[in-house]
């Protein structure tokens, strides 16, 4: 079972199917799925995803974020199909709460769990290269760039010729435990 993880404002908690309509109402946004489907989806398409969303394997899976104000969105961490000692993060969060720090701040709760729980080696997250919102996000982590390509898609979104980004941080081996992302 996937923990409820802690910030100074945030509670992350395990998704369950009480959260459909929360995120119905999130992926129902079109600028808010601007850079990940290119336009918002109904709540017959979010309803069908649920099973998958609300899946756990090794304490990972999906948190949905609560502060003072309610629903904050939702993070994630799931294990790379291709390296079961990597994870890969992700946020997503209503427009209402863009701009004040709450996608890094429960990203890094999500980092710590990777790392001093899991027992993670490395953390990735991809976005596309004009997502610069994002980007912003995973350099606060400190994450770094590792690689960029541009797909194949059967649909483009606006600005796919630019390609995607792969950002990672790794666990620290010395003394510290943890990333050890810069402040801010």
């Amino acid at each position: 079972m996937s923990p409820t993880l802690r910030t100074d404002r945030l509670s992350l908690q395990p998704l369950t199917d009480d959260d459909l309509p929360d995120l119905v109402a999130l992926n129902g946004d079109e600028e808010v799925m601007r850079f990940i489907t290119g336009r918002a989806l109904t709540p017959v398409e979010v309803e069908a995803e649920l099973p998958r969303l609300t899946r756990r394997e090794r304490g990972l899976g999906l948190w949905s974020g609560r502060d003072a104000d309610g629903f904050a969105g939702v993070w994630f961490l799931v294990v790379d199909p291709d390296d079961e000692s990597a994870a890969e993060i992700g946020w997503r969060l209503p427009r209402s709460r863009w701009g004040r720090g709450l996608a890094v701040e429960g990203a890094r709760a999500l980092l710590a769990h990777a790392f001093e729980t899991i027992g993670a080696d490395r953390v990735w997250a991809e976005t596309m290269a004009v997502n610069t919102g994002s980007r912003r996000v995973m350099e606060k982590l400190g994450m770094r760039q590792v690689r960029t390509y541009v797909g194949e898609w059967e649909d483009p979104i606006p600005g796919w010729e630019q390609g995607e980004v792969v950002y990672e941080v790794r666990r620290v081996t010395s003394s510290r435990r943890g990333p050890s992302p810069p402040s801010g």
